[in-house]
């Protein structure tokens, strides 16, 4: 056939072949200029980025053989497909893949052609299309036939290589797999969109030095001629394709069985094989709770945690194969500290959550992932308060909800659910909303709810849509009903006469719509404000929009609170009250009045609620003076609350820095680690900020005050492992940020243990809370920096490399800070999956800050080249470096460079986030540097 004729034919079969629906309605001019070219320079006969509904894939049968000496990999897909309307095209996903031959065959599995099918390619949307000769006919089933090829990717994403050393330093190389969120279609071509649900029957070609893993057991294994072997997986469970996952490497394994008979393993390079244990114990034990909590078996025969020496975020969900980096799932007792112990722990109660939450029951879209990852950052808490109490897991829960609160009170924030199209977009949805504040909604709704009731309404939710996907308002749906366990049917909704009141829930007396109630909370971006002002018995509220960047008196203030409204459920306990008293607030204003009169009120019980709380001045006062003289009257949360919300109002304009600075004049005498640690770490974040801006009076008089004022607390600390977790994590920042500020007696102590370590040529053990603290001060002489980067080139252990490399980015050498970003980015030394985090710490160090932001800005193309526009690391790294800045200079040279590549910056929300953040340290100086400057000098003297 003449290409002119195929041309001819491809434009009329654009016309006639592709289900109405499908095509816009628009003018003939329109509709010819959105006509896409194919790499080949015919049209393409798909113009949208989301993939036509017409095909839906049933089963994938895949066969993968990786080659790890040429780096590359080849392989072939047959794709049970079910057809909805008549068509010549199939659309799907394929990005970086040489398709070397298509075909499809009929339900027979009889080829329909003789000759391979042409495929069309159309690279900005990630699509081929593959050309019937024959209408495909709506209700039959097809098979579409593949064979591709690619390069092992030198990245994170898609299939990838990765590489460990072992003892004797020999390279060995492995492949593993990261499809989240939109890159299984790097692997295989596919239809990679979370709602095309499929099985997958897998098959992977490997040598006999190496073993395959894939989501499934392996169901056997033939021996090919050429030495070459076929493991062959059981067919999988219906799930989206960013779960699918195998692996080919020659990892080490530990095995145990849950109590349901699940085999639980974790797999390591050989020599970290040690580092498995305490993993598989927390894997069983949190498995074993979420059955029983969700009330639904996990419904594999199997469950891998795996450690990839390359991963660039924390874990990866793959059903049946969960993905880690090292230092999320590793543990060595020698080394590894009780922070690290946690985060391991809550890592996998994560990823282990998502099992259901992601797995089972997957959101429709990525506008919703928060239905995902909300869900598995707060169980983290659920599941971890259950099966390690001792980890004291609830003091982080509130960290949780400041990190969210941070990101949610700027202008540049986003609505938990909103709507997203292309990759970019859509990796920049995994951040602190969805995860943090989706985490910290769910909690206010728990307590709102109670336990009870909330368990019971997500248990709903996963039985009625398992193995399916759902949308934002099916979870408010299912909480709405409220059936018992007994009036299930087939697992769908029951209604019952003796249900409740359908839509309505009791809360202080009042019925409350709480499908309209989580909406204000999810379809609106921010967080607000309830204004608390009291006479007598009566309290009258106000709510608005929090924001820390815009004042009442700017013109832009109105058109930023318009529209804003919140159904806020208030909780708050009086002097006078034993019990916690609620109500909703659904208004602008509210009044409540008081059964008596009161000493004082706290509103927010615990910080159960995602809002901030401002009173007048009378009831800070009031508060602040409670603190002073009794602060066990209120619990330790909502003396962190107070703290909190104390400074977000400064930051806002809305209370004076003096003030806030009264209310933790009471922390001398404060036990619990929470409340003193929040009120510490402002004092040290305006510290860094003053030493950067060289204002040596103020740097001096806050060191000095600090060092004072916490002298007792801070002495009172042993160099040791001793103590409950709460002990050690305290120990672990006060005697950090002791050293950072130059105390003598801890610089003392610390290089003591250093020189004995050095002299023991690194093999005494110290004690692992401090040992990134006596890291730091011998980092500051030549020959303790260099020692240590030695050290790290040949430790074991990744916890360990981690405090050595924070250590190494302390130093006050900016020659030896560059060198360090170098080695992070040449990937050999300093592995390429760390450079963010280091970048991140060197911009926090006063000696790097606008070393790495150039750094920044001189490799932007090689670090987006490694990481994804839109990815964490990316975000990590612009807010790392942008975040420390507090000048009108340095403002305008983080907005030049985003113009310089605003084909790139236009498509980041992060861009935004940087250059309000800067904003917001700017003003933040402009009203508070002078009040300080007098309040330290009063303090001091």
């Amino acid at each position: 056939m003449s290409s002119s004729s195929v041309v001819y034919l491809l434009l009329t079969l654009i016309a006639l072949t592709l289900p109405s629906t499908c095509l816009p309605s628009e003018s003939s001019s329109t509709a010819t200029e959105n006509i896409l070219v194919a790499t080949n320079g015919l049209p393409f006969p798909w113009s949208k980025l989301r993939l036509p509904n017409y095909i839906i894939p049933i089963h994938y049968h895949l066969l993968i053989h990786p080659n790890l000496t040429t780096l590359r990999f080849n392989g072939s897909v047959k794709i049970e497909i079910d057809v909805k309307n008549n068509t010549n095209w199939v659309v799907l996903h394929s990005k970086n893949l040489e398709i070397t031959a298509a075909t499809v065959l009929d339900e027979s599995e009889t080829h329909l052609f003789d000759k391979p099918l042409p495929v069309l390619e159309y690279p900005p949307h990630e699509q081929i299309a593959i050309f019937s000769p024959k209408i495909l006919t709506s209700g039959e089933k097809y098979f579409l036939y593949l064979e591709f090829s690619a390069v092992l990717n030198d990245g994170f994403f898609g299939f990838y290589k990765s590489s460990y050393k072992t003892t004797e330093g020999e390279t060995r190389v492995l492949a593993s797999t990261h499809f989240e969120p939109t890159s299984a279609r790097m692997a295989f071509p596919c239809f990679d969109e979370p709602n095309f649900k499929a099985n997958y029957s897998v098959r992977i070609r490997r040598g006999p030095s190496h073993i395959a893993l894939s989501n499934m057991p392996i169901e056997h294994t033939v021996e090919l001629h050429n030495g070459l072997f076929e493991d062959r997986f059981e067919a999988s469970v219906q799930m989206s394709t960013y779960l699918v996952a195998f692996i080919v490497c020659d990892f080490k394994s530990v095995s145990k069985r849950t109590v349901t008979g699940i085999d639980v393993s974790i797999y390591a390079v050989p020599h970290k094989w040690h580092q498995t244990h305490y993993a598989l114990e927390a894997a069983v034990k949190l498995l074993e709770f979420y059955e029983t909590y969700f009330n639904i078996y996990y419904p594999l025969p199997k469950l891998d945690l795996i450690a990839i020496p390359d991963f660039q975020s924390g874990a990866m969900e793959n059903w049946g194969l969960t993905t880690y980096r090292e230092t999320s799932l590793l543990y060595d007792p020698d080394v590894s500290s009780t922070s690290d112990k946690l985060w391991v722990t809550m890592v996998i109660g994560h990823e282990l959550a998502h099992q259901w939450f992601g797995n089972l029951v997957t959101m429709e879209w990525w506008s919703d992932i928060w239905l995902n990852e909300g869900f598995a950052r707060y169980m983290e808490f659920v599941s971890v308060e259950a099966t390690y109490p001792q980890l004291k897991v609830e003091d982080y829960l509130l960290d949780t909800c400041f990190a969210a609160i941070g990101r949610d009170s700027l202008n540049s924030s986003r609505a938990i659910s909103c709507s997203v199209e292309n990759p970019t977009q859509i990796k920049e949805m995994f951040d602190t909303v969805s995860y943090d504040k989706g985490a910290c909604i769910l909690h206010m709704l728990r307590h709102f709810l109670t336990d009870d009731v909330f368990q019971s309404g997500i248990v709903r939710y996963l039985r009625k849509f398992r193995y399916r996907n759902a949308k934002n308002e099916d979870l408010w749906d299912s909480l709405i009903n409220t059936c018992s366990e007994e009036d299930f049917t087939s697992g769908q909704f029951c209604y019952s006469d003796t249900q409740a009141t359908k839509n309505a829930y009791r809360f202080a007396g009042e019925h409350i719509d709480l499908k309209k109630m989580m909406c204000t909370w999810t379809l609106q971006k921010g967080i607000p404000l309830v204004t608390v002002k009291r006479q007598g018995t009566k309290l009258y509220i106000e709510q608005e929009r929090f924001l820390k960047t815009v004042q009442p008196s700017d013109p832009l203030w109105q058109s930023m609170q318009t529209g804003y409204l919140w159904h806020i459920p208030l909780t708050y306990k009086t002097s006078h009250s034993n019990n916690e008293m609620r109500h909703i607030l659904q208004t602008k204003s509210d009044v409540l009045v008081l059964d008596e009169d009161v000493n004082w009120v706290k509103f927010n019980t615990d910080m159960n609620g995602y809002y901030i709380i401002h009173y007048d001045a009378k009831g800070w006062n009031v508060l602040i003076e409670l603190l002073k003289v009794n602060h066990s009257a209120v619990s330790f949360k909502d003396r962190a609350n107070l703290i909190h919300n104390a400074f977000q109002l400064v930051t806002a304009g809305r209370l004076t820095l003096d003030q806030a600075l009264d209310l933790i004049t009471y922390l001398n005498s404060e036990t619990h680690n929470v409340p003193l640690l929040q009120g510490l770490g402002y004092l040290e974040s305006f510290y860094k900020m003053i030493e950067k801006r060289n204002i040596a009076d103020i740097t001096h008089n806050l060191k000095t005050y600090i060092l004072q004022y916490f002298r007792d607390v801070i002495d009172k600390q042993t160099w040791s492992n001793e103590g409950t977790v709460s002990d050690r994590r305290l120990r672990s920042e006060l005697l950090s940020l002791a050293c950072d500020l130059g105390h003598a007696p801890c610089l003392e102590k610390a290089k003591h243990f250093y020189q004995t370590w050095v002299t023991s040529n690194g093999t005494i053990s110290l004690p692992s809370d401090v040992t990134e603290t006596i890291y730091m001060v011998g980092a500051q002489d030549e020959n303790g920096w260099q020692y240590l980067l030695e050290k790290y080139g040949v430790s074991m252990s990744e916890a360990e490399k981690c405090k050595i490399l924070a250590a190494l980015a302390s130093s006050k050498d900016s020659s030896k800070l560059l060198r360090l970003l170098e080695l992070g980015m040449e990937g050999s030394v300093i592995r390429t999956q760390d450079l963010s985090t280091l970048i991140y710490t060197v911009a926090r160090n006063p000696a790097g800050h606008f070393l790495a932001w150039n750094f920044v800005k001189k490799n932007w193309n090689k670090l987006v080249e490694k990481f994804q526009l839109g990815s964490f690391s990316m975000r990590n790294i612009i807010i790392g470096t942008t975040g420390q800045f507090s000048s009108k200079e340095e403002l305008a040279n983080i907005k030049d460079f985003f113009d310089s590549i605003k084909e790139q910056s236009s498509q980041l929300r992060v861009t935004q986030v940087a250059v309000e953040n800067v904003e917001k340290n700017i003003l933040w100086l402009e009203r508070n540097l002078e009040t300080l400057r007098t309040w330290l000098q009063q303090r001091l003297n």
